[in-house]
């Protein structure tokens, strides 16, 4: 399928589009601050990362376990929100000709609410996985693999993912949301719900590789993190980010080789 920009008014966006792009903005920027509160804390005298480097034992309490997972949601909104963006605006835009006001607005709600779900439960994944591999001590200070044959093996299965055909099939989905919203199209508000669902779920498929490069470059590296979210950002829009998306991918192999040479 040929690239699709975002559809958007000839005439620029209305009232209705500009109050919801700017609380998108506001809840981006909400979640980096979080994010960076929440590293700073685990950094902290006396936190996680502090236990880990005077190498005294890493049993998860429960807050514990809730600050982690809370980090991943919130690192989720973080990195895939401004991707979504031509996704969300569009769908707004479709609402206003095909509902009424107030019945669009929470089909709306629930389409960004659906999407953030499905994110919500890669994250608990996530936290589950961190905590095995931090139960087995194969996770350092700064929340990386520990382990070389595991960081070269995270490096080669996310390079691979990014030539599949899944990973095409999901990443031409998220490029193109007009034929996305017109076909798999919803009537109701609850439609904006399985939407939403559908729409995270591609999503996912296209960028949960990536996000598990996190073990690698360190769960807690803010830069890492914001550079992961750009290349996400530029594969779903730049006019040749299949090609992008597959020349990261022979980076990606590369880099986990040479972790592998003696």
């Amino acid at each position: 399928m040929a690239w699709q920009p975002a559809a958007m008014p000839a005439r620029g966006m209305s009232k209705e589009q500009l109050v919801f792009v700017a609380c998108l903005f506001l809840l981006l920027a909400l979640a980096w601050l979080v994010l960076q509160r929440m590293t700073e804390v685990m950094a902290a005298p006396g936190g996680m990362a502090d236990m880990a480097m005077a190498g005294m034992p890493m049993p998860w309490s429960v807050g514990d376990a809730a600050l982690m997972f809370a980090m991943w949601a919130v690192m989720m909104v973080g990195m895939m929100l401004p991707s979504a963006l031509p996704m969300f605006l569009l769908y707004q835009m479709l609402l206003r000709r095909r509902m009424p006001s107030p019945q669009r607005h929470w089909a709306l709600v629930l389409f960004c609410a659906a999407y953030l779900v499905v994110w919500g439960g890669f994250s608990l994944i996530a936290t589950l996985l961190q905590w095995g591999l931090d139960h087995l001590a194969l996770l350092d200070v700064q929340m990386r693999s520990a382990s070389t044959p595991l960081a070269a093996v995270l490096l080669i299965a996310a390079g691979v993912w990014q030539w599949l055909p899944a990973k095409s099939a999901c990443l031409e989905r998220c490029r193109g949301p007009m034929q996305f919203l017109l076909t798999g199209w919803r009537p109701g508000v609850t439609g904006g719900w399985h939407l939403g669902l559908a729409h995270g779920a591609w999503c996912l498929g296209c960028c949960w590789a990536l996000m598990g490069l996190l073990f690698v470059v360190g769960v807690m590296n803010l830069l890492w993190v914001a550079l992961i979210g750009a290349f996400v950002l530029f594969e779903k829009t730049l006019p040749l980010g299949l090609w992008l998306s597959r020349a990261g991918g022979l980076l990606l192999v590369g880099w986990g080789a040479a972790l592998l040479l003696p």
